[in-house]
C-alpha cells in the first residue's frame, strides 16, 4: 500500500465513528507505516475491510473533521425596488 492510498483511506475513516479497538488499530497501523513505509498484508487487509464496512454506514456529521470547508456567512438580502405601475 502506498502513502496516497493510506491517506485516502484515513480521510474516509475520519468521517465515521470508530470503536476503541478500531481506533487503536488504525493509529498503530499508521505509526507502523510511518516508521517502516509499508504495512503487513494482514494490516492492509484489515484496514481495507474496515473502510469497506464503515462506508456502508451514514457518516458521523457531528465529527469536526466531516466538514473540511469553512462555512460561509449568508449574504444579506437586498430589498426589492418598487416598480412603476404601467396602465
Amino acid at each position: 500500500m502506498n502513502k496516497d492510498r493510506l491517506e485516502w483511506i484515513m480521510s474516509g475513516l475520519n468521517q465515521y465513528a470508530l470503536t476503541k479497538d478500531e481506533d487503536k488499530f488504525v493509529k498503530s497501523a499508521v505509526d507502523h507505516f510511518g516508521q517502516h513505509r509499508l504495512l503487513t498484508a494482514q494490516q492492509e487487509e484489515r484496514i481495507e475491510t474496515l473502510y469497506k464496512e464503515k462506508s456502508k454506514y451514514i457518516p458521523n456529521k457531528k465529527n469536526a473533521n466531516y466538514f473540511s470547508f469553512a462555512e460561509t456567512i449568508p449574504k444579506k438580502a437586498r430589498p426589492r425596488r418598487p416598480r412603476a405601475k404601467v396602465f
